[in-house]
């Protein structure tokens, strides 16, 4: 087994607390990893301090743009390099498969820390003349520098570029970034680690604390004054008590959230693109992604052949084959996370509707059933007030329900307290454009899903999250602008 250290400062350190991360893929045991102390995260809240807005912000925070943006692309060189180990280390964590860790997390995580660099360079200087009220001439101008340290808390379910869309933006901008990944997936975060205290990022810039959350390193980081900003993606619950801590201090928070995400699919829907696409947005990553659909609603006309499609579909997903170069899922990420599942699985039924595939936990005969797997579940007849309906599953689950006409179709897509993305299919370019604005939703996909640029902005409504991030948006959430006016004397012009 791997042996996993916190990193602090430019240094590894290990603890008298540890625990056990096991694979959601078997069972087994894969690594021990060192619980952080509050004095492991005082360290690195202190040093973090000093070279972004402290004594030694000459090191990294005072440091020109452009040496620093120096610095992130070579250690986006390195983390290309190591491209293969994060994949390992991910695939370990997660029990997904190569093709999916390849394709859609590892090299895309490690460029992430370049674009980020390359944007901050767009990252113009606003600035104004004016006269005042007495008739004087003046002018003001803005810069933006450091918070400070930001606290990085990355979720389990795409840890490795969840991770990276927190800390590069951080780094950029010159601050310093405590990152506490997941419980559930602490070795890609290490292997990030390594290649930074490889790197020319001077020690206290980066630091990495392993643990949990209630009385843990989660805990430690948010409650620590120290820190002055929290980019967290979770869920919803997780998401309000960093708000809570990070009230005491008045400290800023970018949360992303969970969702109960809907798709719209209308009579005029190109079928073979519609399954595809809820195909994915629907079990891809075993349902664990915050933008999945586990709401279709359809329109009456095409519900039947939807329902009969989605369903062969879903009975022939390939589950826990690590080398299948196609599209597969995994397990669910833990044993706890199979439970919560298949407990809402199981008021299908009770709540009056039925599953058209899936329900339940799949047998394979072999060292996988050690694992925490969940059958791609697709259920129908349910009411709407349904626990199924209204709670997030984060799992491979569709519920699909017909409608009759557009003014219901977006008052079922907006009836849930989440807000985060919807899907729309429709031929109609007119329809998409007038429907897409009166879903309350951060994110709207026409006729695709997850065709994502990661610098595009990101917002959400509801119990879906708070603050905006993404591209310029995460610049300027890692920065503090600050406003330079003078009054120019002499004549006026």
């Amino acid at each position: 087994m791997r042996e996993l250290k916190n990193y602090i400062a430019g240094r590894w350190m290990a603890s008298p607390k540890t625990f056990t991360k096991t694979s959601p893929f078997d069972g087994k045991p894969i690594a021990t990893v060192h619980e952080a102390t509050a004095e492991m995260v005082d360290e690195a809240v202190t040093k973090g301090r000093d070279v972004s807005v402290g004594k030694c912000a000459g090191e990294w925070g005072r440091k020109p743009l452009k040496e620093r943006i120096a610095v992130i692309h070579d250690l986006g060189d390195r983390l290309l390099a190591r491209v293969e180990d994060l994949v390992e280390a991910d695939v370990a964590d997660t029990g997904r498969s190569y093709w999916q860790a390849r394709t859609f997390d590892g090299a895309r995580a490690a460029r992430l820390f370049r674009a980020y660099a390359d944007a901050a360079l767009t990252l113009e200087e606003r600035s104004m003349a004016f006269q005042g009220e007495g008739g004087f001439q003046g002018m003001w101008y803005t810069t933006r520098r450091p918070k400070g340290v930001i606290g990085c808390i990355s979720p389990w379910n795409v840890p490795l570029l969840m991770m990276s869309m927190k800390v590069a933006p951080a780094l950029v901008m010159g601050n310093a970034a405590i990152a506490k990944p997941s419980e559930e997936t602490p070795s890609s975060c290490t292997v990030l680690a390594e290649v930074i205290a490889e790197s020319d990022l001077p020690d206290g810039v980066f630091s990495m604390v392993h643990g949990f959350g209630v009385g843990s390193a989660g805990e430690f980081l948010t409650s620590h004054q120290g820190v002055d900003a929290f980019t967290f993606t979770g869920e919803s619950g997780t998401g309000s008590a960093i708000m809570k801590a990070a009230a005491n201090g008045l400290r800023e928070v970018s949360l992303e959230l969970g969702g109960k995400n809907a798709a719209l699919i209308f009579d005029d829907a190109e079928m073979d693109r519609v399954v595809e696409g809820v195909t994915r947005s629907a079990f891809f990553n075993c349902g664990q992604i915050c933008f999945c659909t586990e709401r279709a609603y359809v329109h009456r006309t095409r519900y039947d052949e939807f329902v009969g499609r989605i369903t062969d579909v879903a009975k022939g997903i390939v589950i826990g084959d690590k080398g299948h170069n196609g599209f597969n899922i995994g397990p669910l990420v833990s044993k706890g996370h199979q439970d919560k599942v298949k407990d809402l699985l199981d008021t299908v039924a009770e709540d009056g509707g039925e599953f058209a595939a899936g329900g339940g936990i799949p047998a394979f005969g072999d060292e996988r059933d050690g694992g925490s797997f969940i059958q791609p579940s697709v259920a129908v007849g349910l009411p709407e007030d349904a626990r199924f309906v209204k709670q997030e599953a984060f799992g491979p689950v569709l519920h699909v329900a017909p409608f009759d006409d557009e003014d219901q179709a977006i008052a079922l897509a907006n009836d849930t307290g989440y807000g985060l993305a919807t899907c729309i299919w429709t031929e109609n370019i007119n329809r998409a454009h007038r429907v897409a604005p009166q879903v309350r939703v951060g994110h709207a996909w026409v006729n695709s899903w997850q065709i994502r640029d990661l610098l595009s902005p990101l917002a959400a409504a509801g119990a879906s999250g708070v603050g905006d991030q993404g591209g310029r948006l995460s610049l300027e959430f890692c920065s503090q602008p600050q406003t330079v006016t003078l009054r120019l004397f002499g004549a006026n012009p």
